[in-house]
């Protein structure tokens, strides 16, 4: 147990020995060393360090002119889709004309040609009109014609006697006679 006890001493005291204060002992503190370790550091870390740096100096400028090409090439590409677009845009726009206007002229064709065969029907319509009633008056005359002629043969038939007739046939002859002369 002693020698836990001793133990237990020694580092208390070297604890207190230890105190904070500041130590005015060049050799003991070594800034003579530090500094020639951290001036051979500087002085071969120096290179390293720089070629580290320019290296990743390289990449970072490597990097920003690949996304400089990038950026152009998509500039690019989005500049001739735009040319493509507006390009489809300005023929859309003249179909669409176009088309508006093929349609206004298949209307006014189909407007056209449906009065033109309205009026050709309206022609057939009259015209088969006008031949009926043509038609139904030749019926009529005809039928008013042989009535009217019926009758005249069924006055003629009871008014007519020999007398009659005689005189009826040389008044005839008479004209024929006259007009003969007439001719000569």
């Amino acid at each position: 147990m002693k020698n836990v006890t001793d133990s237990f001493v020694s580092s208390v005291y070297w604890s207190f020995a230890e105190s904070f204060g500041f130590n005015t002992d060049i050799l003991a503190t070594n800034p003579i060393n530090l500094s020639v370790v951290l001036g051979v550091f500087i002085f071969f870390g120096k290179g390293v360090l720089n070629d580290l740096l320019d290296n990743r100096k390289q990449r970072i400028l490597s990097t920003i002119r690949n996304s400089e090409e990038l950026c152009k090439g998509a500039i690019e590409q989005l500049e001739r889709a735009r040319a493509r677009l507006r390009k489809v845009e300005m023929e859309a726009d003249e179909y669409r004309i176009n088309g508006y206007s093929e349609i206004e002229r298949e209307k006014v064709n189909l407007i056209n040609a449906t009065c033109d065969s309205l009026e050709r029907l309206e022609n057939y319509k009259n015209e088969t009109l006008h031949f009926e009633q043509q038609r139904a008056i030749n019926q009529v005359r005809q039928r008013v014609f042989q009535q009217a002629l019926q009758r005249a043969l069924g006055t003629l038939n009871s008014c007519l006697n020999s007398d009659l007739h005689f005189r009826t046939i040389s008044a005839n002859i008479g004209i024929l006679g006259a007009m003969e002369e007439i001719i000569d």
